[in-house]
């Protein structure tokens, strides 16, 4: 237990003030993590309920901010429960956040109070926390990542340098005359939290307070996210360049923005230290046509270039028609029929883990018996059954990298010859006949057959239709087939990108012009080979002086397709 952890008592209960940050889901402490996973009432705001409760226990009563359509302008957070009696009487209940807070904490519940940035400087949670005193519960706060500080981080704006300048922090919907009369006669740093459409404002209030109008400014909308944007501009032009860059006048005009002021936020400077939108996919919406089971660890490195991945399942995973094959493979390798067993993807050790548990087996029947896997995921998976795998490829992770490492058959040291091998019904044979020329018998067993998905919803199709996506990422002829069979053919705007030269060619079969290839046949290097494309694109842009967009910010009236020499 953390030493800042109070234990429920069993009336009072125990809140927890939260800071969930400005908004990247990374920017959690270890300690908010922790308090989330032991809520058993997640009480958030709507702009960061998707960061906290992912790392939420199942089944937490969860009380999201809502405003209050009654009385829009008191400013004070209002809640709306979601939880089982809401959900019964079919209207939500909306009340203050601290009545909430207070009624979720009775019966010795654990209650997270999430808010946006850090609590210290959420004028309403310090509200909320004096009526949990004097009520006499017992209350902690976990501070987070305030957004006037991690935002110009994430926009590449320090706040101070060796200069050691002073750095002020200003709410410009509170600000008094006095405080822009005292910023506006300093020369340090201001970081301005506003809105879009005030920002214009803001910055006349600080000129008219005695900052040069050539000040340097920075705005930036929805930072630390993949939708942040920044402008740079001076205190007096930027209402005319916020205009140019068509962002007002806008619906979205009341967003919350961070401005900063100063020296620090000149372009030069930016250029060189704007590290988050300069990544090389960043904001991209990126296609991957696999399970969220399979593509875990690809969207992981998707994001980690800035894009913004989804998973859009091409094909379905269901039981072969006829199990008795399967169950005689399972039974021989309890009897030791088998020498080896080799798995070539995530499926095939789920397939072979269910079996077990259906006959009331575990890892120990594995016992004695080398286990081969394809690649790392198959192994990862393999290792949560409980299972060390005895051979990985060492080079390419596929049937042929496990040939190259697999040993070939010895009578001497190898007292049985027979390897177990169960996959999909539309494996290719590719390992069964190099396991044979090493010498081994092979017992090829369907233990799952793959089937084509059902269609995605309506706004992924038309997404993928009306060039919503990026870029695609197909990881084989059949992602290429289902994904155009269950959702269209994706629009022209879209960078195609293939993990191969088979898939490439089924690409361009299907009429689709293949811009990125894989330099072999791995998804990390696929997922690479994207982003040096998105590198080259962005550097191009930038060369020619041209403001650097993505794909589905083009709409040219057609691409020529890839010639095939």
């Amino acid at each position: 237990m953390s030493p800042t952890t109070f234990p429920a008592g069993p009336e009072q209960g125990h809140v927890t003030f939260l800071g969930a940050g400005p908004g990247d889901p990374g920017l959690l402490t270890l300690r908010a993590v922790e308090a989330l996973a032991h809520a058993d009432v997640l009480v958030a705001e709507h702009e960061v309920l998707d960061v906290v409760r992912t790392h939420a226990r199942q089944g937490v009563s969860e009380v999201h901010t809502d405003a209050d359509p009654s009385d829009p302008g008191t400013g004070a957070p209002q809640l709306k429960v979601v939880d089982g009696t809401s959900t019964t009487s079919g209207v939500p209940a909306v009340r203050d956040a601290a009545h909430l807070v207070m009624e979720a904490a009775r019966g010795g519940r654990r209650v997270v109070r999430a808010v946006t940035g850090d609590p210290g400087l959420d004028a309403y949670a310090a509200e909320e926390m004096l009526a949990c005193a004097a009520a006499g519960v017992p209350f902690e706060v976990v501070p987070g990542i305030a957004n006037a500080v991690g935002v110009p981080a994430y926009a590449g704006v320090p706040l101070r340098d060796a200069e050691g300048a002073d750095v002020r922090f200003v709410d410009a919907r509170t600000a008094s005359a006095r405080c822009w009369t005292e910023v506006g006669a300093s020369d340090g740093t201001v970081v301005v939290s506003t809105t879009l459409d005030s920002v214009a404002a803001a910055a006349g209030e600080l000129v008219s307070a005695g900052r040069k109008p050539d000040t340097p400014l920075t705005v930036t909308i929805a930072g630390t996210t993949t939708r942040q944007r920044t402008w740079t501009a001076t205190l007096g032009t930027v209402a005319q360049t916020l205009k140019q860059a068509k962002v007002l006048p806008s619906p979205d005009g009341g967003r919350p923005v961070i401005a900063v002021v100063g020296e620090r936020g000149a372009t030069a400077r930016r250029d060189q230290l704007s590290w988050f939108e300069s990544k090389p996919l960043f904001g991209w919406k990126v296609l991957v046509p696999r399970t969220k089971e399979q593509a875990a660890s690809l969207s992981d490195q998707l994001r980690s270039y800035g894009a913004v991945p989804s998973e859009v399942p091409t094909i379905a995973v269901e039981p072969p028609r006829t199990p008795q094959q399967m169950e005689r493979a399972v039974k021989g390798l309890v009897t030791g029929r088998y020498e080896w067993i080799a798995f070539t993807s995530v499926n095939a050790v789920k397939a072979v883990r269910e079996k077990f548990e259906e006959y009331g087996l575990d890892a120990r029947a594995f016992a004695g018996i080398k286990v081969a896997a394809v690649g790392e995921q198959t192994a990862k998976a393999l290792i949560a059954f409980g299972v060390k795998p005895d051979l990985v490829p060492s080079g390419e992770q596929s049937a042929a990298g496990l040939l190259e490492d697999w040993p070939p058959y010895d009578p001497v040291f190898d007292p049985i010859d027979r390897v177990f091998l169960p996959r999909a019904d539309i494996a290719t044979e590719t390992l069964v006949a190099g396991l044979i020329e090493l010498g081994w018998e092979v017992d090829d067993v369907t233990a799952y057959r793959t089937v084509r998905a059902s269609p995605p919803p309506a706004s992924t199709r038309e997404a993928i239709k009306g060039g919503g996506f990026d870029a695609v990422l197909f990881t084989s002829s059949s992602t290429v087939r289902n994904l155009v069979g269950i959702a269209g053919k994706p629009h022209n705007v879209t960078v195609i990108a293939c993990i191969g030269p088979a898939t490439a060619k089924t690409a361009e079969e299907h009429g689709l012009r293949v811009d990125v290839m894989s330099p072999e046949p791995s998804v990390t290097k696929l997922a690479e080979a994207l982003a040096d494309f998105g590198a080259r694109r962005r550097a191009a842009a930038l060369e020619a002086g041209d403001p650097v967009t993505r794909p589905s910010e083009r709409r040219p009236g057609a691409r020529r397709r890839r010639s095939s020499t």
